[in-house]
């Protein structure tokens, strides 16, 4: 017969979901609970009295812990160099955080001696399968509670009304319904009138970046300098990793830049609507990409970019504890020995253009890429291969035209 966990370690964000788990926990199971909470970049808004509602809301412990140097350093420098992106678009900022707070969540149970992990992910969801692969990798003798799988609670709305009949703090209204996200790399923004992708995002959508009509009509500039595929330098001014997003973060959004809407496939089987701002990350990833194309040769840049593919399908779906991800990451760190030098960047009402990419490792010449004919490419050389790479084509075509082959 199972028994009830009597202490659980919950993943709480201080936001809806996770403020009414933890009164409806200690009513279904009579238990303790042990609010755990990874700062990552939230803001001080989403953090401020979190210990408190935490504790008014019933917990018996609770932890926060700032982890953002780690969660750049370890979780979104990787990503970075792997150049993953999911569907040509969304950079990864949800997923790759999971992994990292479901970590310190099991930590957390570990030390405390809970017997039971908890997460507040909704029943449609990627996060439930982000967090709870991280459970199974790290821990995998813990019971799960997936609250949205069993509860009778319906809706956002449902939620509301749970947490007002309980005297639970939050912050979430009925008449501005979003579900947010947030960290160091990104923003991302769900529901209300987003879940129709007919409708397009109203103004209230849009948090963190300035409307691109609305941003500077100078530009910006910026140089951004990578030691090995990591940005480690803005504007010659090398600085510790959450700190150097979190600059890049601020001069994207003064203008624009980093704005996504987007329809994806969620890993559980649907399709769905989210806008996301990302406006450091997307002036890191395009300078990376840029630095690539000068320093990486063209067939280790071709392999590379499919299995990027590969590697954001594997963060996107929650596969980060696994030895295909250890695999991958040897291959790319490999490829990023010599990805090191700057990129100049100009932003401009939403754009990002490429001014300048530079590397002590570039594999670009001049005297070879110039049109002017040199002594370090021979022009004849050229109708040999040719020849040889056209000859199943030319066999072909005299089977198929019935041209004598003599």
């Amino acid at each position: 017969m199972e028994t009830n966990p009597k202490k659980i370690a919950l993943a709480y964000s201080g936001g809806l979901d996770t403020s009414i788990i933890i009164p409806w926990l200690r009513e279904q199971y009579d238990c303790e609970v042990v609010a755990v909470c990874g700062d990552i970049g939230q803001g001080d808004e989403e953090l401020a009295d979190i210990q408190r509602k935490a504790r008014d809301s019933g917990a018996s412990e609770i932890f926060v812990d700032d982890m953002q140097e780690e969660f750049v350093r370890d979780y979104v420098w990787p990503v970075v160099r792997a150049g993953a992106v999911y569907e040509d678009k969304y950079l990864l900022g949800t997923s790759i955080a999971r992994p990292l707070l479901a970590k310190r969540q099991v930590e957390v149970a570990l030390e405390t001696g809970c017997d039971a992990l908890c997460h507040g992910c909704t029943g449609k969801g990627n996060d439930q399968v982000r967090f709870e692969l991280t459970y199974k990798a790290l821990a995998p003798h813990l019971k799960v509670i997936a609250p949205w799988r069993i509860w009778d609670i319906q809706s956002r709305e449902d939620a509301i009304d749970y947490a007002q009949s309980h005297n639970v703090p939050i912050d979430a209204t009925k008449a501005k319904i979003y579900s947010r996200d947030r960290n160091l790399w990104h923003l991302s923004h769900e529901g209300g009138e987003l879940e129709d992708p007919v409708n397009s995002p109203s103004h209230s959508v849009w948090t963190w970046s300035v409307d691109p009509d609305d941003a500077p009509d100078e530009p910006a500039e910026v140089t951004i300098g990578f030691e090995q595929g990591n940005p480690v330098s803005i504007d010659g001014e090398e600085l510790g990793a959450a700190d150097l997003l979190a600059n890049l973060n601020r001069l994207g959004a003064e203008n624009g830049v980093g704005r996504v809407d987007l329809v994806e496939n969620r890993f559980v089987g649907m399709k769905s609507r989210g806008c996301y701002e990302t406006p450091g990350g997307s002036s890191i990833m395009t300078a990376h990409r840029e630095l690539e194309a000068l320093t990486l040769d063209r067939a280790t840049a071709h392999c590379k970019r499919k299995l990027a593919l590969d590697y954001a399908d594997l963060v996107y779906n929650g596969l980060w504890f696994t030895p295909l991800r250890e695999a991958l990451d040897s291959f790319v760190n490999k490829t990023q020995e010599n990805v090191s030098g700057e990129v100049t960047l100009r932003l401009h009402k939403g754009r990002i253009d490429v001014l300048s990419r530079t590397s002590p490792y570039s594999l670009y010449s001049l005297d070879i890429a110039s049109f002017t004919m040199g002594a370090d490419y021979e022009p004849k050389d050229a109708r040999g291969f040719i020849n040889l790479i056209g000859l199943p084509i030319e066999a072909r075509s005299r089977v198929m035209t019935g041209v004598d082959e003599s």
